[in-house]
């Protein structure tokens, strides 16, 4: 997904350094061009060559450094000026100071100057010293400037001490690279709301009826939509799934429950996707303690009720300009029933997708979806649902 995108790593001297190795080969791995700035305490940690053998690039370290290719060039600017985005981890109180005050004394500090990319820092040290006031007032200064700060994780430091202070993981980090350069923000200024996963309709205090899915369809669009500048907001059933980077998470479990949250947040929303498998029915009463066995006679029947239909209220009290796109899972019938839920539910876009088509469904990071609008029909081929989020956000611009 970075194909084509310079990424500038900036490693000072924490003991996190060698987590940057991770991150380098991760980068690589989404086909980044990769370049490496070094403090020279940061060489004290991990060497330039571990870099440089998983970027294939020169690793700079000191300001005078010359490049092979052009010895006439000037580094510093070359690679600010040059990057789509640069992450700076561990990024010490001494990096940081020198950031946020425009101190220039070394070739990361220096590097950084001239840079018009987004700029991610992950401050990692000591608790006690991430808590002291001047690094908490030099981080807020970051933040004023336009730096993205990555806070640090929880829990037991190299120094013996326990508390905030931690590297986040490299996943983290890519993660959040992958937020401000993978993708140009034609989204930029938009609202989007998305809602994914399965509901649960409890029963008894112990069971509920549910559906298979994973919430990974919605998570994908969610992320794409973070990526391509819109803010976000994911009302989400419950699901083993990390919250996209840039994105806000509301949780719930009922089918009742995503409504709620739903029709309050549609209200101020520019488009609306909704992914999420929601209940058809739930049942009619919820028994207050555990429905016990008695004897060998079957349980005949349990009484259901429809729930509220999510995607007909918000397309019956659909705003002039806002966007309404559902999914649609079939066994089939798969087109003449996406067109009819088109129709009746008033919605701009139907995503539909076949259970018994092998690669798409529940559980499974691939999908095949056919675009259906008012005014045609496109039929994708096979794909990662990060790419089919791609593709719906390229066909909502359309609309």
């Amino acid at each position: 997904m970075l194909k084509g995108k310079n990424i500038l790593l900036g490693i000072s001297g924490g003991i996190a350094a060698y987590k940057m190795a991770d991150v380098a080969s991760m980068l690589v791995k989404q086909n980044a061009d990769v370049h490496v700035v070094m403090t020279r305490s940061a060489c004290k940690f991990i060497s330039p060559e571990t870099f440089e053998v998983l970027t294939k690039n020169k690793v700079y370290v000191d300001v005078f450094d010359k490049p092979v290719d052009d010895p006439t060039a000037v580094p510093h600017i070359a690679l600010g000026t040059g990057a789509d985005c640069i992450l700076i981890g561990p990024a010490t109180a001494d990096i940081i100071g020198k950031l946020a005050n425009g101190i220039a004394d070394d070739m990361l500090s220096t590097v950084v100057l001239p840079a018009r990319c987004p700029i991610l820092v992950a401050p990692s040290m000591n608790v006690y010293m991430f808590e002291n006031p001047i690094v908490q007032d030099n981080i807020e200064k970051l933040r004023r400037f336009g730096y993205k700060i990555i806070e640090p994780s929880t829990g037991h430091l190299a120094c013996g001490y326990d508390g905030k202070g931690k590297l986040p993981s490299p996943e983290k980090l890519v993660e959040n690279v992958m937020l401000y350069a993978a993708r140009n923000k034609d989204y930029a200024g938009k609202k989007v709301l998305v809602d994914a996963g399965p509901t649960q309709e409890a029963i008894d205090p112990v069971r509920f009826i549910t559906n298979h899915s994973s919430g990974k369809m919605g998570y994908s669009i969610a992320r794409i939509a973070a990526m391509r500048g819109a803010e976000v907001t994911l009302v989400s059933g419950p699901v083993n799934l990390d919250t996209p980077e840039g994105v806000k998470r509301i949780d719930v479990v009922s089918a009742q429950d995503m409504y709620a949250a739903m029709v309050k947040e549609a209200e101020d929303s520019d488009i609306i996707i909704m992914s999420a498998a929601v209940a058809d029915y739930r049942p009619l009463e919820v028994a207050e303690n555990k429905i016990k066995k008695s004897g060998n006679e079957d349980m005949t029947s349990i009484a259901l009720t429809r729930t509220s239909d999510i995607l007909k209220t918000l397309g019956q009290s659909k705003r002039d300009g806002q966007i309404i796109v559902g999914f649609s899972m079939e066994t089939e019938n798969l087109i003449e029933n996406s067109r009819k839920k088109l129709e009746s539910k008033n919605a701009d876009m139907i995503c539909a997708n076949s259970l018994k088509t092998e690669g798409a469904g529940y559980q499974v990071d691939t999908n095949i979806v056919t675009m259906i609008t008012k005014e045609d029909m496109e039929s994708l081929p096979i794909m990662s649902k990060l790419e089919v989020a791609d593709k719906i956000f390229d066909k909502i611009k359309k609309l």
